[in-house]
Formats: structure tokens, sequence, C-alpha cells
């Protein structure tokens, strides 16, 4: 199961979790809080107050997404956003925690060493609690498809759990094509996923700066591409790292469904922009799927896509990486 063994009920943190590190992007010190939370309450980023405004909620929610150029960031009109969430989001859908607060005192989630690990290590310090309220999914009924030019992304029904299947293909002798495919659940996310960063080409490190990205940058949080070789000194954790962490991208992308979802989902050269059209061409069609308690018997598989004109092919050390 995706959400773990406890496959029946509802899960939040035993007790509160605190991370500190910079924006990866901002290079601004930021200290992320995660909190208990009661059943029903799902994932809560509560921007802390600043001299503008006062302390604001946001869902963590697909129609709160604001951005997905260069990390998947959510927001609203009416005050400061939170970016760079997948990560943590991640991690929280990763291990099964159905509910909590994400508190944080900045713009941006702390990169910590670019991958889901730190959030992970933080919530099994404090472990989690059952709780009485029932787990309930989002269940895909039928495919939903978005792609163009040869990129594209494909939620179908899957009653196992959530499964995610990501292929990439850059133009780069280290990298190339890779593929990965894993039924999520709690064990698997720690052992296999949690630990692959976020990368990046050193070609277009000077592009970024100028622009205002990647300020916090460094071989601590992100590994490095040179035109032969990693540049990272411990080199890689993972020989498909590189493949590993879009699957950690998308598995946090897709938690802004706001339950956990049954289905299987594949994404070919995608990243954050393609990750969040899938999930909306989803929520879109009321036949595409139902929430409920995990389902008793097989559904029928009506065919259906829908094809989205949205291009997605990025550079890897910007847009579609976080």
């Amino acid at each position: 199961m995706t959400s773990g063994s406890n496959g029946g009920r509802q899960t939040t943190l035993r007790d509160q979790a605190t991370v500190s590190g910079i924006g990866v992007h901002s290079g601004s010190p930021v200290t992320l809080t995660l909190h208990p939370a009661e059943p029903n309450t799902g994932i809560v980023f509560l921007r802390c107050a600043t001299a503008e405004h006062a302390d604001r909620e946001l869902k963590a929610h697909y129609r709160a997404v604001t951005a997905t150029e260069f990390a998947t960031v959510l927001g609203d009109q009416d005050g400061p956003a939170v970016s760079t969430t997948e990560h943590v989001l991640a991690a929280l859908r990763g291990i099964g925690v159905d509910n909590a607060i994400v508190e944080i005192d900045g713009a941006e989630v702390p990169i910590m060493d670019g991958s889901a690990a730190p959030f992970v290590a933080a919530i099994d310090q404090v472990g989690l609690v059952t709780q009485h309220a029932p787990r309930c999914y989002i269940e895909v009924l039928k495919p939903v498809r978005v792609g163009k030019n040869g990129c594209y992304g494909e939620l179908r029904p899957y009653r196992r759990g959530l499964r995610v299947e990501v292929e990439i293909d850059f133009d780069h002798p280290l990298i190339g094509r890779q593929t990965y495919a894993v039924d999520v659940a709690p064990n698997v996310f720690r052992r296999e996923l949690a630990r692959a960063r976020t990368f990046g080409f050193m070609r277009d490190v000077a592009k970024l700066w100028s622009a205002g990205y990647a300020l916090g940058a460094s071989f601590e949080n992100t590994v490095v591409v040179a035109d032969d070789r990693v540049l990272n000194p411990e080199g890689m954790r993972f020989a498909d790292e590189f493949v590993r962490h879009k699957a950690v991208d998308a598995i946090g992308d897709l938690a802004l469904a706001g339950a956990p979802l049954l289905g299987a989902y594949r994404s070919v050269r995608g990243g954050h922009k393609l990750n969040h059209a899938v999930l909306t061409a989803l929520m879109a069609d009321p036949g595409a799927w139902r929430y409920g308690e995990m389902p008793q018997q097989p559904h029928g598989r009506a065919r259906g896509h829908a094809e989205f004109a949205v291009g997605f092919a990025t550079p890897a050390y910007g847009p579609e990486v976080s």
C-alpha cells in the first residue's frame, strides 16, 4: 500500500519535528517544523507572519499551485507563497503521513541535502500515531493522459496503491535515457527513493544565478554534472540517482491530490509542470476517479485521455528539476 501497512486508518506525527537549512533558490535561511494534526486535516502549510502579512495557511492541494517552472510553488493572491514544496510532500506521502501542519518561517522549504531523506529522518525520530478516522483514497478509474512534443504523463487504474513509472532522456553521456518503476510503500521509499538528490548541469549555473535562481545551490545539496563527470566529491548515491529523484518529485507533486492515490503514474521526459497538468486533468474529469475507502470490488476500466497544449521540455538544472 502507498501509505503502509496501516491502510485502514489515518496517521499523524507523534510529536513535532523541526529541520533548518537554506532555500536552494533564495539562499535564505529557513526553519520548518512538522506538527501533528487532527484527522481529516490533510497536509497544510502554515507560513509564519511577516512584517506585511499575518500567519496564513495554505492547503497542500493542486488548486493552490501557482508556479511549476523551477519548483512546485503553493500560494494565492492574498499573501506570501511557499516554494519548493515537493520534497517534504514526498516524504510525508511516501512514508504514509495523512495529517500534518508544515510550519515554515520563510518563503521556501529548506533544500537540506537535496533529497527527501532529512524530512523522513525527522519524522522517523518522533514516530507516527494511528488515528481513529478511516483513510480515504482517490482511486483512478480510467486512464487520463497529458502530453506534447514527445513528453507525456498518464494516470491509469492500479488497485494496489500508488505506482510510479518515470523515464528521463537527457542529451548527456552521464545521464542519457533512464527508467525507474516502483510500487510506493514506506519501506521502499525510505530505502530506494528518499536519498536521491536534485541535480543540475554546471553549464546552466551562471545563467540561473544571473536570473536570481539557484542562489543556495552547492555540492552539499545538488548533484552537479559537468561535461564529463559528476563534480561532487562523494559521487552518486545510486547509479540511477537522476531518475530516482524525478520519481521523488512525482510523488511529492501527486501528494497535492489531497488524499493518497490508487493508481499508476507514468511520466516520460516530464517534471513538475507535467505532474501538475496530469493531476489537474484527472480531477477535472468526474468519471475518471472516485473518493472513498479502500475499494473491495473491481471497477470497469474505460479508456479515455486528455491532451493539454503545454510544453514540458526544459533544462535539468532549472525548471522541472527540484
